[in-house]
C-alpha cells in the first residue's frame, strides 16, 4: 500500500492542514496540490489547476497517477468532481454530487433530516406568493434566521433581530433564488463534529468550536472563522453520547443506503440546548476551516490510510486513534477583512514550525520577487498542541506575535467559552 500519489484540491489553510497530515504519512510517496499556496508549495507540488475546473483536475490526477484525491472545497463536490473520477477509477475523498446537494441546497438538507429524524430547527420555505410578514411573525421573540438556497461559500445566511433587515434579505433572495429559507432560531452554544464515513462506517472526530465574528467577544461581522479548539467541553460526554445516536447514526444510515453510499466528511455543524440536546444547524459535506487545522493534528493514526479507507468503503476496518491533547488555531486576516481584503502586501516574521506549534498558510502566495506575500481575506492561522487548552492558546499566540503583515488583524480570545 505503500508509494502512493496523492491530490489535495484547493488553496487555502485547510488545504495546506490536509497536505502537512499526508506529508507524514509513510503510504505517501508524492504529494500534489491544486491550485495550493506557499505554504503547500513547500511540502507539496502545487499545480496551477483551479479548484473548479473538474476536467483539469480530473487530467491532473491521471498525470500524477493518483491513487486517491482529496476534495478541500465544497464547489468541486457539487460539480460533481468525484462522480467525473468515479468514471476514471480513481478513489476520491468527497462525496458525489447527488450527496454533495447536503450542503449545496438548505432545503435539500432539511428534507433529508426529515427522513432520517434527525433534530432541526423548524422552517418555512418562501417564495414570490408567500406572506413574509406572517411568518416572520410566527418566528418573532427571538433573532430571525434566513438562509439562501444556494452554494454561497459560508456566507449565505443572515442572523438578525432587526425585522427590516431580515425583511429586506428575505425578498432579495427570493429575487435572485426563487426561494429562501427562515428558520426558528436555536437557542444554545454552537460545536462542530467532523464525521469521516462511507459505506461501512464512520469515525467521529473530536468535536470542536469556531469563531465566526470578526473581533472580541464575538462582535462584528461574521466570517468564514477567526479561530477555533479543539475539544470544546460544550460538547461533554453525554451530549456526544446523544450526538451520535441522534444524528449520526441516522444520518449514516441514510448515506451508506443510497446507491452510491456517502465517502468523506461530514460536517455536522451543532446547536447544544442548555439541556444538553443536541440540533442540526448546518451540514457541510468538507471539513470546516478552521476547524480541519486543529482536529487533523489530533489524529494519532496514520492519515492517508484513514482517508483512503473512506474513499475505498474500508473505514469499517480501520484503526482510527487520537492524541490526548488539545488543540488551538488563530486566523491572521487582512486588512479590510471580512468586507474588502487589502491583498498583496509583505509578509514576515513565520517562525520555524516545532512538533507543537505551526503556521498553516491560507491566502498566501509569492510576488515576482519570490517574497512572501498576502493573497486572500484569511492570510494564516497559527495552530498549536498542548496538554491543556491553555497551553495550547499560549503557544498559539506565540507563534503569531512575531508575524508582520501591515494593517492585519486578529481576535486575542479564540477558546474564551472554554478558557
Amino acid at each position: 500500500m505503500a508509494n502512493n500519489s496523492v491530490l489535495v484540491v484547493g488553496g487555502g489553510g485547510r488545504e495546506h492542514a490536509l497536505c502537512m497530515a499526508l506529508s507524514s504519512s509513510p503510504l505517501v510517496e508524492s504529494l500534489h496540490c491544486a491550485p495550493g499556496n506557499a505554504g503547500t508549495k513547500a511540502i507539496s507540488t502545487n499545480h496551477e489547476v483551479s479548484a473548479s475546473d473538474a476536467s483539469g483536475l480530473v487530467e491532473l490526477a491521471l498525470h500524477v497517477g493518483a491513487s486517491l484525491v482529496v476534495v478541500g472545497p465544497e464547489a468541486p463536490l457539487c460539480d460533481a468532481l468525484a462522480d467525473r473520477l468515479a468514471e476514471v477509477g480513481i478513489p476520491c475523498f468527497g462525496p458525489v454530487q447527488a450527496l454533495a446537494e447536503l450542503e449545496g441546497s438548505k432545503l435539500h438538507a432539511k428534507e433529508v433530516m426529515r427522513t432520517a429524524g434527525v433534530p432541526t430547527a423548524d422552517f418555512h420555505v418562501l417564495t414570490s406568493s408567500s406572506d413574509i410578514d406572517q411568518a416572520l411573525d410566527e418566528f418573532s421573540g427571538h433573532p430571525w434566521v434566513v438562509k439562501r438556497d444556494v452554494l454561497a461559500g459560508g456566507k449565505g445566511v443572515v442572523v438578525t433581530a432587526d425585522r427590516n433587515e431580515a425583511k429586506a434579505f428575505i425578498e432579495h433572495s427570493i429575487e435572485t433564488d426563487g426561494k429562501v429559507l427562515l428558520e426558528a432560531f436555536l437557542v444554545g452554544e454552537e460545536a462542530s463534529m467532523l464525521v469521516i464515513m462511507d459505506g461501512s462506517g464512520y469515525v467521529c472526530l473530536p468535536p470542536s468550536q469556531d469563531h465566526k465574528r470578526a473581533y472580541d467577544g464575538d462582535n462584528g461581522p461574521n466570517t468564514g472563522g477567526m479561530g477555533a479548539y479543539c475539544p470544546a467541553p460544550v460538547a461533554t460526554p453525554e451530549v456526544l453520547e446523544r450526538t451520535v445516536e441522534e444524528i449520526v447514526e441516522p444520518m449514516h444510515a441514510y448515506l451508506a443506503s443510497q446507491v452510491v453510499p456517502y465517502r468523506g466528511v461530514l460536517y455536522v455543524g451543532l446547536m447544544i440546548t442548555p439541556q444538553g440536546a443536541p440540533s442540526v444547524v448546518e451540514f457541510n459535506v468538507r471539513f470546516g476551516d478552521p476547524e480541519c487545522q486543529i482536529t487533523l493534528p489530533l489524529i494519532e493514526s496514520d492519515a492517508f490510510e484513514m482517508l483512503y479507507a473512506a474513499a475505498t468503503d474500508a473505514l469499517a476496518e480501520s484503526k482510527v486513534s487520537f492524541h490526548n491533547r488539545h488543540a488551538l488555531t488563530v486566523v491572521l486576516a487582512a486588512e479590510g477583512y471580512p468586507a474588502s481584503p487589502v491583498k498583496g502586501r509583505l509578509i514576515q516574521g513565520i517562525p520555524t514550525p516545532t512538533a507543537d506549534a505551526w503556521v498553516n498558510h491560507a491566502g498566501t502566495g509569492f510576488n515576482a520577487a519570490g517574497e512572501l506575500i498576502s493573497t486572500g481575506g484569511r492570510v494564516l492561522t497559527c495552530t498549536a498542541l498542548g496538554k491543556t487548552l491553555d497551553e495550547a492558546a499560549l503557544r498559539a499566540y506565540q507563534v503569531l506575535e512575531g508575524i508582520e503583515l501591515e494593517g492585519s488583524h486578529h481576535r486575542t480570545d479564540i477558546g474564551h467559552r472554554a478558557l
